[in-house]
């Protein structure tokens, strides 16, 4: 089977997370994607809860951070912080380009990021939809939408009944050189 795992890495996070049940179900979506570290920011939740919805145990092989301010959040050198909110501004999620490094944060359930975390991110995305969803979901999304456009999997097919052309097998060949043409 090919190698199917994105380029790059990157970290999911929440501010201000309240409910338990949604922060499990971000929390086993991260791990079932690949996230390398998950971060909570002035979380208001019992962390017992969470366990319930978190089938996959990832605290046992996910880093896991937690700031009481956004003041406090520290991220891995080079990484870009990606909003995701709901607002006019927002770029749309299928128009994005992921960056390599990056660290997605979501808002409240019930509410928004904070203008901190807001001034804070390098680009806010929004799920193009009518109304918010809770975050175990929009979190889901974002990360699949992340898998799509920088995982390694071959183009889709101009039509429903065209045959998927697979990726060619990665060959590794010699050095190449290559000389200047003056």
């Amino acid at each position: 089977m090919a190698d199917r795992t994105m380029k790059g890495f990157f970290g999911m996070g929440v501010e201000g997370g309240s409910k338990p049940m949604n922060l499990g179900n971000l929390l086993r979506s991260a791990h079932s994607f690949g996230a390398s570290f998950f971060f909570t920011v002035a979380p208001n939740y019992d962390s017992r809860k969470v366990k319930q919805s978190d089938t996959s145990d990832a605290p046992k092989t996910l880093p896991l951070y937690n700031y009481a301010t956004v003041d406090e959040m520290v991220l891995p050198k080079g990484v870009k912080l990606v909003g995701v909110e709901l607002t006019e501004e927002s770029i749309e999620l299928p128009s994005f380009c992921h960056p390599l490094q990056a660290a997605y944060v979501l808002g409240p359930e019930k509410g928004s990021l904070s203008p901190e975390m807001q001034a804070r991110c390098d680009f806010i995305v929004k799920i193009p939809m009518k109304f918010c969803v809770n975050v175990g979901v929009a979190g889901a999304i974002v990360l699949y939408d992340r898998l799509i456009s920088t995982g390694k999997f071959p183009a889709r097919p101009v039509n429903p009944r065209a045959k998927i052309v697979p990726l060619p097998e990665h060959f590794q060949g010699g050095q190449l050189l290559r000389t200047r043409k003056d």
